[in-house]
């Protein structure tokens, strides 16, 4: 239930708060507050008051969405069900919409940063529906009875969306419930008494168990990428109610006492340190919720009676300077309680008994923040700023300045779109929603059509943004001797996890093989030729194998094995040899980051047709028969793969496990979202022209890093990427392009007989998902283009990637690309000259007025939105400055960037869009060979934080833009302008000898790297880390 709801649990709490919660519905807040025992009335601090909720016996507990335009919250007000549901409320239209599915009981909503709908619910209880009978009955009789929660230990958490299937969260049984989600959607904060159900609990604490089930619940934290769980508490006494700061680096909770007499308001670390409490009052203080500013905190408390709940302010950090006196907020007889700011701090919810049937109902109202800092002693300047990232109603528009492209210009739209409230533009994110309200708002105000969907400058699409687990994620273990059976289940994120790419449904009672590393790989030169399978039947059994290639291997043998040792490549194999399943183990000596594979979303999102698990060591010894020590050692065994000599008897053995079998099934949900591009038109004549040019650039970045996509490290991880170069910087330049452009037209300059389609895609980041869309929409009838471009995007990806020459219905006969174009150092690149032979005569004439270094490379397949159009066979070129060492990282921010250079390169893509405009062929498409698959690799796991100069002419090895800050570059002394010409005595020529050399190299093995500096040639000694 609400984080306050739950306050009702042993006999004494009841006692001391049966009126309060008769009054209240029950919710499930915390909140707290400094002690003392003065309070101060306030005055001014709420108006404009209005009833918000009126339907049902009782409603409450709301909370706000990210963007404040619409609310959770719980109400009794289903007439089959007379226990909570969840809805959900528009506060723009006023429509209310069913969330839970009306069965069993329900409690504690909150909407995460992107959209999804938590909250707990006991519908999978067999005994749900007679539980509801029961009550109905109950209350037909018209007997009334005292409220008092119920820690039902069928309670689990759900996530989900209006009309979407629900997404389990947990599954241990005991109450889990009262959570809520951290600002970066990461972390999942909820409170659980899991661990008294399967703990040796003393008899008198048995006892306890079953009359006071809320005297042993504590707090937990979920790490929804991992899915780790971390038990945070563990004091004597109920907590609960918990929420996250706005910086998402603190909880703050309620905590009962022992004897269940009075509850204090606590704040912790999310890794469960620095424990402090808030309040002192000696009454029940509960309910506590920040103001995103993070400065002060309210709360609710019965400090003026048990039958008086009032809401009062607290500073947030305590200051022995300044008057910590809690500041009282209402003042009426009765319930007012589980209060809530909206994401402005302009707004408060709460839940209030003020109703003519004295039963409650949600209440709302203006909030004076000015005021409430003044009572509480803090000064203006501790009001949030501008860029908080308190969501505002949109991003301000630049003032222009239309006579030319300008670095200011450049500037301001990269300020807007790198704004905290955006969030790091993730695809399907209200940070997306508002850096793509801005740019249409750009392109109309000044002048462009709505080249989108319906007369808008929006071109929605689906996709699918992640995968998560279902609730029929089981996995049972049996064994079988002579003596006895037994089965036993084993727990879902604890004991094992599926991968990504697993298929789901049942897999029977299967037996059991471990097949070592389960590699196979051909003869090579003098290395013998592997199989793990020889000797072995797996037909329909479970193949258990340790993950990667064993740390023992070197130099050749780990650089020839490695594209045959990732997951996918060593499931399929697994699946050719006629397995039911594939069950990976990291392995006392496997050097992994994370003992189970993280649940993380694969861009290719192909499935395979068996199981695929990842197991715990614990497990992998278990089911082994065999200790921690003993599996070392076998992985030791298995990880000889050649023998220590000619005779093969001495090269591990696969076999089969003898009396066990596992059977479950496996329940993996897609995600699906909506992404938006954003286009607009200009159109130089009185009617559109046939013929169009298209400038595009990308506009989504990564969000807060979620995903393997980011290459943050330390503190930086989870804190927003704000990809000012990637790529803020080439929307900028698209903008400032189309500005110069409309005004020219507006002057009667004349630009040419081709209208020009400017486009901010997004879902680049997540596969060119955007782009491709649009060209399958617009371009290609038969939807091929959007598969090519997938296909280019994964490198692992069976889909083709080849071009294909279209008719030019669509109009577009040429597309230049931007991106990452904010880092100019010593020149331009240029990419895609190679897409058509009018281009190198064409660059050559508009760049020669500028005084820009420009590097043209002829590959046109590239990791970009060019490739969207390309294999669709439309010309493109792209402009790029180069990769760097806060590619992908929360560093690449605003103040990196050269706008003087980005202005150079605005004028450069608007002289070939005017030559574009004007010439009086389309330039010809011009097909190139793929590139070959032979390149393509399986992703080595070694991480060395170099940042290679992809833009690189001229040189022999390979230079470096920088390195990664605390990465085993910089500790081992690379710098940015080193010119990389050897690794472990392998001489580097180029990208492809140093990505090459990279394979052999094994995590925490020390390696030569030999480097060029100022013409001076340096050896140095590197410690390769894990990359995952």
């Amino acid at each position: 239930m609400p984080h306050c709801s739950n306050l009702l649990i042993s006999a004494s709490n009841i006692i001391a708060m049966s009126a309060i919660f008769l009054l209240s519905l029950a919710g499930c807040t915390t909140s707290g507050l400094f002690g003392g025992g003065r309070t101060e009335r306030s005055v001014g601090l709420q108006s404009e008051v209005r009833q918000l909720t009126f339907a049902g016996r009782r409603s409450g507990e709301g909370y706000f969405d990210p963007m404040g335009k619409n609310i959770v919250f719980q109400s009794e007000r289903d007439p089959a069900n007379p226990f909570y549901q969840i809805f959900k409320m528009n506060l723009e239209s006023g429509e209310t919409t069913p969330i839970s599915n009306g069965q069993g009981k329900t409690t504690c909503g909150w909407i995460d940063p992107y959209g999804e709908i938590l909250f707990a619910s006991t519908h999978l209880d067999p005994n749900a529906a007679k539980k509801q009978t029961s009550e109905l009955e109950l209350r037909a009789t018209g007997i009334t009875r005292r409220y008092a929660w119920s820690y039902d230990p069928h309670f689990d958490l759900f996530k989900t969306r209006p009309g979407e299937d629900l997404e389990r969260l947990t599954a241990a049984f005991g109450y889990d419930a009262e959570g809520s989600i951290s600002p970066d959607g990461h972390q999942l904060v909820f409170a659980s008494n899991r661990h008294a159900y399967t703990e040796d609990l003393a008899p008198e604490d048995r006892e306890r168990l079953a009359e006071d089930p809320s005297y042993f619940i504590d707090l937990y934290r979920l790490d929804l990428r991992s899915g780790q769980i971390e038990r945070l508490t563990s004091a004597p006494g109920y907590d609960g109610g918990p929420f996250f700061s706005p910086d998402g680096e603190r909880i703050v909770w309620r905590r009962f006492s022992e004897d269940g007499a009075h509850a204090e308001i606590m704040t912790i670390r999310l890794d469960g340190t620095d424990e402090r409490r808030l309040t002192t009052l000696g009454v029940m203080s509960w309910a506590p919720y920040y103001h995103p500013s993070g400065d002060y905190i309210i709360f609710t408390t019965n400090l003026h009676g048990f039958d008086n709940s009032e809401l009062y302010l607290v500073r947030a950090r305590p200051d022995k300077e300044a008057d910590s006196t809690p500041i009282r907020v209402t003042s009426r007889e009765g319930f007012d309680g589980l209060p809530v700011f909206s994401p402005d701090g302009e707004r408060l919810l709460w839940t209030s008994n003020q109703t003519s049937d004295k039963k409650s109902q949600l209440f709302i109202s203006d909030w004076n923040d000015h005021a409430a800092r003044r009572m509480l002693g803090l000064t203006v300047s501790q009001v949030p700023s501008e860029s908080s990232g308190l969501p505002r109603a949109s991003l301000p528009l630049p003032a222009t300045q239309r006579s030319a492209i300008s670095p200011a210009d450049l500037e301001a739209h990269v300020r807007a779109l790198t704004d905290e409230q955006t969030e790091g533009r993730r695809t399907g994110t209200p940070g997306e929603i508002q850096a793509s309200d801005y740019i249409a708002r750009f392109m109309k105000s000044i002048g462009l059509k709505p080249a989108g969907v319906d007369g808008d400058f929006l071109h929605p699409f689906e996709f699918t943004s992640g995968v998560s687990l279902g609730d029929k994620n089981e996995l049972r273990l049996s064994t079988h001797s002579d003596s006895k059976r037994e089965s036993r289940r084993l727990e879902v994120g604890s004991d094992w996890r599926p991968l990504a790419f697993s298929r789901s449904g049942a897999i029977p009672a299967s037996a059991i093989a471990l097949v070592g590393y389960g590699l196979i790989a051909p003869a090579h030169a003098d290395a013998l030729a592997l199989d793990a399978y020889a000797g072995i039947e797996v037909s329909d059994r479970w193949v258990m194998v340790f993950r990667g290639l064993p740390p023992s291997l070197k130099g050749a043998d780990r650089q020839r094995l490695q594209r045959y040792a990732s997951l996918r490549y060593k499931a399929m194999v697994a699946r050719d040899h006629g397995a039911r399943g594939i069950l990976f183990v990291s392995g006392p000596i496997g050097e992994y980051l994370n003992e189970l594979v993280p649940l993380r979303f694969d861009a290719s999102l192909s499935g395979t047709r068996i199981g695929v698990l990842s197991i715990r060591d614990s497990l992998a010894a278990r089911l082994l028969s065999m200790d921690e020590q003993g599996l070392e050692m076998t992985q030791r065994q298995a990880g000889d793969l050649f023998g220590s000599g000619d005779d093969p008897a001495e090269i591990f053995q696969s076999f089969e496990l003898k009396d066990q079998a596992l059977a479950g099934s496996i329940d993996l949900k897609t995600i699906r979202a909506t992404g938006n591009n954003v286009l607009g038109r200009l159109q130089i004549g009185p009617q559109p022209s046939g013929e169009t040019i298209l400038l595009g650039a990308h506009y989504d970045h990564l969000g807060r890093g979620q995903g393997s996509a980011s290459l943050a490290s330390g503190d930086d991880v989870g804190e927003i990427h704000f990809g000012a170069d990637d790529n803020a910087s080439g929307v900028a330049v698209l903008l400032e392009i189309a500005e110069d452009l409309v005004f020219r037209r507006d002057q009667g300059q004349r630009l040419g007989n081709r209208d020009f389609i400017f486009a901010a895609w997004s879902g680049e980041e997540l596969g060119l998902l955007g782009s491709a869309h649009w060209v399958a929409e617009n371009i290609d009838p038969h939807g091929t283009s959007a598969a090519n471009a997938h296909g280019m995007a994964d490198p692992h990806s069976m889909q083709p990637a080849h071009p294909t020459q279209i008719s030019k219905d669509a109009g577009i006969v040429a597309y230049l690309n931007f991106d990452m174009v904010g880092r100019l150092r010593e020149s331009v690149v240029i990419q895609g000259i190679g897409s058509s032979p009018a281009w190198p005569g064409l660059l050559e004439s508009a760049g020669a007025p500028l005084a820009l270094s420009i590097v043209p490379q002829s590959d046109s397949y590239l990791p970009t939105d060019a490739t969207s159009f390309y294999t669709s066979g439309i010309p493109i070129l792209s402009a790029f400055t180069g990769i760097h060492s806060e590619y992908h990282t929360p560093l690449d921010t605003l103040d990196r960037l050269n706008f003087p250079g980005a202005t150079k390169i605005a004028e450069l893509g608007l002289r070939v869009s005017r030559a574009l405009s004007r010439a009086d062929h389309a330039p010809p498409y011009n097909a190139q060979e793929e590139p070959s698959t032979d390149q393509v690799r399986s992703g080595f796991r070694v991480f060395l934080g170099t940042v290679p100069d992809y833009a690189q002419s001229g040189v022999v090895g390979v230079r470096l833009t920088g390195v990664k800050p605390a990465g085993p570059a910089e500790k081992a002394g690379l710098r940015g302008g080193d010119i990389i010409v050897a690794v472990d005595e392998r001489p580097i020529d180029n990208l492809y000898d140093y990505t090459y050399a990279l394979e052999a190299l094994r995590v925490g093995q020390p390696a030569k790297i030999v480097v060029l500096r100022s013409a001076k040639r340096i050896t140095l000694e590197i410690v390769p880390a894990a990359r995952d």
